[in-house]
């Protein structure tokens, strides 16, 4: 449950899956892309292992009409199994997860073992998995021995989740991936927060006021 008084509400966004498939150049092309009125600073945990042992955070915000601010705070979790604690206490409390699979063949296994963990972990945090707002991004469109798009989708039919096709590398589709999970966190949470009756603030106007 995204977290509200009455002056702010805050939702807590988070970039999961496989180690190297792209969770950190999503943030940094969005960091890149986004107006700087509405973006604070990128933050980085390096080792010399990962390049993001951790998580990143990149704060946004804006205010509605009714003075309302809205934040949203944007993470990534480690993609190695041996940081799984560190996955788990950054997915808590999470209002939606781009799940980030490497296109490659070879790695067909790990975006699996992957997703399972989300899941799984997903139930150990207390998220309701069924109701999470979720996109499915597949990056690295561009190396040469990408699993073809058609065989992705019909691997992927049978679920309701957006799925983004993307090279997160050159920017391609990373804003895209962004936009479908924030109409997911607005469609999961209008109603409750009361964010048109109230706020009026709409689906495309929550979009716009980040997006900007």
């Amino acid at each position: 449950m995204p977290e509200l008084d009455e002056k702010r509400l805050s939702f807590k966004l988070v970039y999961y899956g496989p180690a190297q498939s792209g969770k950190t150049t999503n943030l940094m092309q969005l960091h890149d892309l986004l107006s700087p009125e509405c973006k604070g600073e990128i933050m980085t945990l390096e080792t010399q292992n990962d390049r993001t042992l951790f998580f990143d955070l990149l704060p946004l915000g804006f205010r509605t009409a009714s003075g309302l601010l809205i934040r949203l705070r944007l993470f990534t979790v480690p993609g190695q199994v041996a940081h799984d604690g560190t996955r788990k206490a950054v997915l808590s409390r999470a209002d939606g997860v781009v799940f980030v699979a490497d296109s490659a063949r070879t790695q067909e296994t790990n975006n699996a073992e992957s997703f399972q963990n989300l899941i799984d972990n997903a139930a150990r945090v207390g998220l309701d998995f069924d109701t999470l707002p979720l996109v499915v991004q597949f990056n690295k469109r561009d190396i040469p021995n990408a699993v073809p798009e058609p065989e992705v989708r019909e691997r992927w039919a049978a679920t309701h989740w957006p799925l983004v096709f993307a090279t997160a590398l050159h920017g391609e589709q990373v804003v895209a991936s962004f936009e479908a999970l924030l109409r997911a966190v607005y469609r999961r949470h209008a109603e409750e927060l009361t964010l048109a009756s109230r706020h009026g603030l709409s689906e495309d106007g929550f979009v716009a006021g980040v997006l900007r």
